[in-house]
């Protein structure tokens, strides 16, 4: 227990020590406008990326039911080993991305390989154990979901709207979206959440382990949003993925719930096109 406290205290630090220091790296640089989207080179002060998610992160801490922190994976087989598995399948698809060529189809293909075929291996192998779960009223994150929504997308933190809805017809347009969810969102919120992150909570704690699922997700956006300065790259996909991880980390530990991270996440990908359709 106490050699787990040690290590889930060194990746918190870590990880806010990153975190804090790519926000400085940003301004110091010039650089705290950040893009927002991989499909233009538009950005947005970094700071209306975090307001969002910070108040629907103290939303979620308000709201009082709650899955116990560190709490047991039953008939778990291998936890640390599937943690680090998973941990390097994140690791990998980041890294080989940046050094991919063309961002598609090798972004789609390397996703299905690492992020869908390896668990599925892995989770063959050694079973993929049940989540557990405490009683929790399927509504209780509708507050801060509805909270981050509304500041997300109306106001003046409101990111600006794609006009790729009205250069596509229907068809293409409901095409893009659901696969878009299903690779994107979906996937990304099983792996990173419900598969990574839930592991490194029973290792390593509720917090350490959502700093550094955050960090996981996060990284690999270098790949389809950076501009080639790597230090600058990394630290925009920190200060803007990176803080969003953290409010749909903290949903998920606290509620154990898929339908608000899918909520969210598929927003991220797709309100900006429905409202530039309005």
């Amino acid at each position: 227990m106490a050699r787990r406290h040690a290590a889930g205290i060194a990746v918190l630090i870590v990880g806010i020590a990153v975190l804090a220091g790519s926000a400085l790296l940003l301004v110091l640089t010039g650089n705290a406008d950040i893009r927002y989207s991989a499909d233009h080179d538009d950005t947005v002060p970094m700071w209306t990326r975090w307001m969002p998610a910070l108040v629907g992160i103290a939303l979620v801490r308000l709201v009082p039911l709650s899955v116990p922190d560190g709490e047991p994976l039953p008939a778990e087989r291998a936890p640390r080993l599937k943690a680090a598995v998973l941990t390097a399948s994140a690791v990998l698809f980041a890294v080989l991305l940046w050094f991919a060529d063309q961002p598609e189809p090798t972004h789609t293909v390397l996703k299905l390989v690492l992020l869908l075929g390896v668990p599925a291996v892995l989770f063959w192998v050694l079973g993929r154990g049940a989540i557990p779960r405490t009683p929790v009223h399927r509504l209780a994150p509708a507050i801060p979901v509805l909270a981050w929504l509304l500041l997300s997308y109306t106001g003046p933190l409101a990111a600006p709207p794609s006009d790729f809805g009205s250069t596509v017809d229907l068809t293409t347009l409901l095409v893009t979206m659901v696969v878009v969810f299903l690779i994107n969102s979906f996937l990304e919120e099983v792996f990173y959440r419900r598969w990574l992150q839930t592991r490194w909570e029973f290792l390593l704690g509720r917090w350490p382990a959502i700093v550094l699922a955050s960090l996981l997700w996060a990284v690999w956006h270098i790949g389809i949003q950076g501009n080639g300065d790597l230090p600058v790259d990394l630290a925009s996909a920190f200060a803007n993925q990176g803080v969003t991880g953290l409010f749909l980390g903290y949903l998920w530990s606290k509620y154990r719930a898929m339908w608000p991270l899918l909520l969210i996440h598929g927003a991220i990908n797709a309100a900006p096109i429905l409202i530039g359709l309005l």
